[in-house]
């Protein structure tokens, strides 16, 4: 390793740029936030003497939009609604954002980690926020089931590859929202 001079000639990068530069991939996420989060009791204080289980209804939407050349914010949208046979008990919507920080990754890797990998690192602490903002409420908190986003991933981009093959065409990439 120490040939020419006592100078370091192997790095293990097979592919060294110029001056050092950094041009190994890497991918993480930069901080994490609410951007907005909605919490309704419409029913109170009525619901409080209700005694039938609500039904739990939660939908989830991933989005991501590009912040710069190298950062996207990726967005977690998670709405709940409780209802019982005499109304609404309570609706949370949660808009979970994280910016994500992709660096010298091809397009089709770095879709799959903005759709995939990046909503399942930001889900727990999403869910905490749900879990806390339906106890605020007055209810027992809510723990959201544990999604599976690469299964969730894979899934959608197998439908997109056959509707694209039904239609005749080529399959390019996956591109824009999961």
């Amino acid at each position: 390793m120490a040939d020419e001079g006592d100078v370091l000639t192997d790095l293990n990068n097979p592919n060294p740029g110029a001056n050092g530069a950094d041009n190994q991939p890497a991918a993480g996420i930069i901080t994490q936030y609410v951007k907005d989060l909605s919490v309704e009791n419409p029913s109170a204080p009525e619901v409080f003497q209700w005694t039938d289980q609500p039904k739990i209804d939660v939908q989830f939407n991933i989005g991501a939009n590009p912040k710069g050349d190298e950062v996207t914010e990726v967005e977690l949208k998670i709405n709940v609604t409780a209802t019982a046979d005499k109304g609404t008990a309570y609706l949370i919507e949660l808009s979970y954002c994280g910016l994500i920080g992709i660096r010298n990754i091809p397009d089709e890797q770095a879709h799959a980690f903005l759709f995939a990998e990046a909503p399942r690192i930001l889900f727990p602490f999403a869910r905490r926020v749900i879990a806390d903002a339906v106890r605020d409420a007055g209810f027992p908190p809510l723990m959201v089931d544990p999604i599976d986003f690469n299964g969730l991933y894979a899934q959608q981009l197998q439908a997109r590859r056959e509707q694209e093959a039904g239609a005749g065409g080529e399959t390019p990439p996956p591109s824009g929202n999961a």
